[in-house]
């Protein structure tokens, strides 16, 4: 039996069959990744928008960082204010003074300001604190229980409580005195 070489079949090489299955588990890796994304924009975290207007703010207890417990629900009957933050945030430094300025103008008028700070570490916290001579209440989200339950998407974001507890206002992104103000005004006039 003479046998062309040519019609011998060749066997695949190992390592040509090891990267076949590479690529093949790549692709259903990946094929699983967005399944899994799919299903949370639809049904998951992806999916929730921030809290809004109208709904009832989700009530919270924070430790604030010179050991007080602010707790939400025992604030009905103020105007509150929440800020989220974080010392590595560029808007959130930007808006620091503005709101340290409403604080002081509000702080005897039945309204409350809330600092939440967001994935920070102590440290950087406080020192972020000092530098912008922030008094009002503040304290860390540990395990960011807060920021899930108000939806965030970043920082900062504001958000402005009206004395029956519903949420009147929110801002996405640094906040100004002026459009403090504007909100907590006729809020405290009801």
């Amino acid at each position: 039996m003479n046998a062309d070489i040519n019609e011998m079949p060749m066997s695949t090489p190992p390592a040509r069959r090891l990267r076949w299955w590479m690529v093949l588990a790549f692709a259903g890796v990946l094929v699983l990744l967005t399944l899994v994304a799919l299903q949370m924009r639809h049904n998951g975290p992806l999916a929730a928008a921030q809290v809004g207007a109208g709904e009832a703010a989700p009530t919270f207890t924070l430790q604030t960082f010179d050991g007080q417990t602010v707790n939400l629900a025992s604030l009905h009957g103020k105007v509150v204010l929440v800020n989220f933050w974080a010392s590595w945030c560029i808007p959130c430094s930007q808006e620091a003074p503005d709101l340290e300025n409403a604080w002081r103008q509000y702080n005897d008028k039945n309204v409350v300001f809330v600092g939440v700070d967001y994935v920070d570490t102590d440290t950087e916290a406080r020192k972020y604190l000092q530098q912008y001579d922030i008094t009002y209440l503040n304290g860390a989200d540990l395990g960011t229980r807060i920021s899930q339950a108000y939806r965030i998407r970043g920082v900062p974001e504001t958000y402005v409580v009206d004395k029956s507890g519903t949420l009147r206002a929110s801002f996405i992104g640094p906040t100004t005195l002026d459009q403090i103000r504007a909100t907590v005004d006729p809020l405290l006039s009801n």
